[in-house]
This record gives C-alpha cells, sequence and structure tokens, in this order.
C-alpha cells in the first residue's frame, strides 16, 4: 500500500538505533527525506549509511518514485535547545517546514523512587515531556498552513501500564500523554490535516529493554535470562517486538490513510496489556 508519503520531510529523534532507527527506516522506504537527529555520531551515520545502501537496492539506483531522496544526520541532544536548533538547521534539510515529527527520547533509568530526587524527576520531564512539546510548537503551525502534519510521539506502554521501578517514566510520559491530547482536538490543527498521536511500546528487542531487564534481575535477585525469560511468558505473542514492525506501525500514523486518527495512544505489546481500553 502506498502511504503517500513520497517527498514529505520527517525529523525522526533517537534514530541512531533501536525504535526510532525502526521509524527511520520505515519512513525512508515510504520515500520520505528523513533527518535522524541522536547523540552518538559513529552510530547515527552508521546507521543512515544502512538506510542510503538499503534504498539505493530498493530503487535499484534510481530516485524512488522519480524523487531524489535525503537521509540527513545531525548528531546533537535533541533535548537541549542546541540541539534543537541544530536539527533545524541541518544542511540540506527544510529547516522548520517538518510534515513529519516522531519524538522519542532515552527513557529515565529504572529504579526505586526513593532514591530519586528532584534533578532526576526535572531531567525525566525535560527528556519525556517538555521536548516533544517544544518540538510540537516549533512545527506544528506550519504543518497546518501546508494543509498537512503527523506528529507521533513514541512513548510506552507504562502510560497504560505503570511499572513500578519506571516511575521516572511513568511519570514524565504520562504528562506528555495529557498535553497531546488536548492539543490533538485543537480545530485549528486537525482541522487542518494536522495529527498527533502517540505510539506505546511494550517490550521490544531494543538495549532498552536490556537496562530495564538488567535493573529488574538486580532487584529480584534472580538472572537476567530467568527475568528475559519470564517477560516473554507474559506477552500473548510469546517474543519480544523488533523495532522493524515497530517502525511500519509508525509510518502508518504518519500515512496519508491515518489522517482521521488523532489524539489516540496506539499500544504495541505483543497482547500484554489486560485491558479492553
Amino acid at each position: 500500500m502506498d502511504l503517500g508519503l513520497s517527498g514529505k520531510w520527517a525529523l525522526v529523534c533517537g534514530a541512531s538505533k533501536g525504535l526510532g532507527l525502526g521509524c527511520a527506516q520505515a519512513l525512508a522506504s515510504e520515500g520520505v527525506n528523513v533527518v535522524m537527529v541522536a547523540r552518538g555520531a559513529e552510530t547515527l551515520h552508521a546507521a543512515a549509511e544502512k538506510i542510503r545502501a538499503d534504498l539505493l537496492c530498493q530503487s535499484s539506483g534510481e530516485a524512488l518514485n522519480g524523487v531524489e531522496q535525503s537521509v540527513l544526520t545531525v548528531a546533537a541532544d535533541i533535548t537541549t535547545p542546541e540541539g534543537r536548533a541544530a536539527a533545524f538547521a541541518a544542511a540540506g534539510g527544510p529547516g522548520m517546514a517538518f510534515d513529519i515529527v516522531v519524538t522519542n527520547a532515552g527513557g529515565p533509568p529504572p529504579g526505586d523512587f526513593r532514591d530519586w530526587d528532584r534533578d532526576a524527576w526535572l531531567k525525566a520531564i525535560d527528556a519525556n515531556m517538555l521536548t516533544p512539546i517544544e518540538l510540537i510548537k516549533a512545527t506544528v503551525d506550519g504543518m497546518a498552513a501546508r494543509g498537512f502534519g503527523r506528529i507521533v510521539n513514541i512513548t510506552s506502554s507504562a502510560v497504560k501500564a505503570p511499572i513500578d521501578i519506571l516511575g521516572l517514566s511513568n511519570g514524565a510520559r504520562s504528562g506528555l500523554t495529557g498535553f497531546v491530547a488536548g492539543v490533538a482536538r485543537n480545530p485549528t490543527l486537525a482541522a487542518k490535516g494536522v495529527t498527533l498521536n502517540n505510539l506505546l511500546p511494550g517490550k521490544f528487542d531494543t538495549d532498552r529493554i536490556k537496562t530495564t531487564i538488567a535493573g529488574a534481575a538486580q532487584k529480584t535477585g534472580k538472572t537476567v535470562d530467568e527475568v528475559r525469560a519470564a517477560q516473554i511468558a507474559q506477552i500473548p505473542a510469546k517474543r519480544f517486538g523488533t523495532p522493524q514492525e515497530f517502525g511500519q506501525i509508525c509510518a502508518f500514523l504518519c500515512s496519508v490513510q491515518a489522517g482521521y486518527i488523532t489524539g489516540q495512544n496506539v499500544l504495541a505489546d505483543g497482547g500484554a496489556y489486560p485491558g479492553s481500553y
């Protein structure tokens, strides 16, 4: 299915690996020009080169759908004003005129709430709530003026089913969820072809889950392998998800076909969440 995205511009945060990379790959495969942002320059550039190589194979050396396509990189910390300025100033990029923004910041570390001081909370809120809000503020009015826009915030299934050791993530991302729920329903955006949705990953096979499993193992006294097996056993799909399939979900939420979906929390967790809403 053609998602109608060829020639669009996307800003993808945390794009060097994991879920962010999965989203960048999926969007690029649909003909989207992608600006990939991440802190680690070496890993980021390698990821972009892989995407470029895949696009070359996909198009047999010709421009995809007749359109020259860009895959750009910005090695910066998107959670800082300087990092966001660098992303918007990427050479060859669209400036602030992105059609798609995928927000994604590494989740705060797991732990015991008794150990988190004010600085830990402010850091979590800044990265996982305020940074997406700043990116939304910077881009949605331009999207509305052009008649098309997609914001996809990668949050967490912990928004719907909080996990005790992820309290920093639970709190900060729930704040973003509430903000998006209101803004997405503003007619100045919704009636102008701009959608805002949150994509809630459950357990995906990424570096993040390795950190979470290690934290759970330390807390319970079990081995990492025991914790991993126990977590997989609780998922009806009996496996962790892959970044590639997560990216495909993201790409659909960005599609022309998804224009009537806004203000939603889309859960991708292999059936782990037991509720009906």
